[in-house]
């Protein structure tokens, strides 16, 4: 299975490190530079491993963190006492991310106040705010949430299905069409019960990169209600595509509940 993925809002390595230091409550003054490291590296294998498109500074970043861990493992030099202590080795590192931080902050804020207002003066097609806001509130799901649930999935699977030797009959587009169905059926999935029915690795591959083609198509949002919480998968209304539209149409109605015809 060959499918290289490049999302056209693919956060960048400072979105990753910023991910990482809220995931683990840290202190971005005081970043537990180890720890960090050892994540970011993880995330890389994995997005190595789901064929996703790594830009360049993902694998800068990737040195610099170890570069600064190698640092503050060195124990440090002999100085005379009238000498400047030698600065924290991720100083440089946390004014780059307090800057970013700042910048994505006021960004968010132009994006609310956008969003505000668009409730005022309403658009005919608005992109942004296909999901019904009566659902209560709730945050759009990251690359990064994304790459965190399915770890948990990946590790979940038994050893034995890793080992399993199997034929490759799985296609990415084969799985944006099953996904298609299932959001006609259901237009609000959790994210986890998409995977239910893969019996392997390639076929969870297989679905989840059918999924970032799925949000790169805005054919569908991912969501959360609570930050690092429970991911759910949503139909976008505003947006369907030609496949999903003739699968709505071509879709048989569901019978009443009651009796398997439909009466009750």
């Amino acid at each position: 299975m060959t499918y290289k993925v490049k999302l056209d809002v693919f956060e960048g390595p400072l979105d990753l490190l910023l991910y990482l230091i809220k995931k683990e409550e840290a202190d971005i003054f005081n970043i537990p530079i180890a720890k960090i490291t050892e994540q970011y590296l993880h995330y890389l294998e994995y997005m190595e491993l789901l064929d996703l498109h790594i830009a360049g500074e993902f694998i800068v970043m990737a040195a610099t963190l170890m570069h600064i861990k190698s640092r503050m493992l060195l124990p440090p030099d002999e100085q005379p006492p009238e000498e400047i202590e030698e600065e924290d080795p991720r100083a440089e590192l946390v004014r780059r991310l307090i800057e970013y931080k700042k910048f994505k902050e006021a960004a968010g804020e132009l994006s609310e106040l956008e969003r505000r207002r668009s409730m005022v003066f309403p658009r005919s097609v608005d992109e942004t705010q296909y999901i019904d806001q009566t659902e209560g509130p709730y945050f759009e799901a990251s690359i990064f949430d994304l790459i965190n649930a399915f770890s948990t999935i990946l590790k979940s699977v038994s050893r034995e299905a890793f080992l399993e030797v199997v034929k490759d009959e799985f296609t990415v587009e084969e799985k944006v069409h099953e996904l298609f169905h299932m959001l006609v059926e259901q237009p609000v999935i959790n994210f986890k019960d998409i995977f239910k029915k893969s019996r392997s690795k390639v076929e969870l591959i297989a679905t989840f990169l059918a999924l970032l083609e799925m949000i790169r198509l805005k054919e569908v949002m991912v969501r959360q209600h609570n930050i690092f919480g429970e991911i759910e998968v949503v139909r976008n209304p505003n947006n369907i595509g030609p496949k999903l539209k003739a699968a709505v149409e071509s879709a048989p109605e569901k019978p009443a509940e009651g009796t398997p015809d439909g009466t009750v």
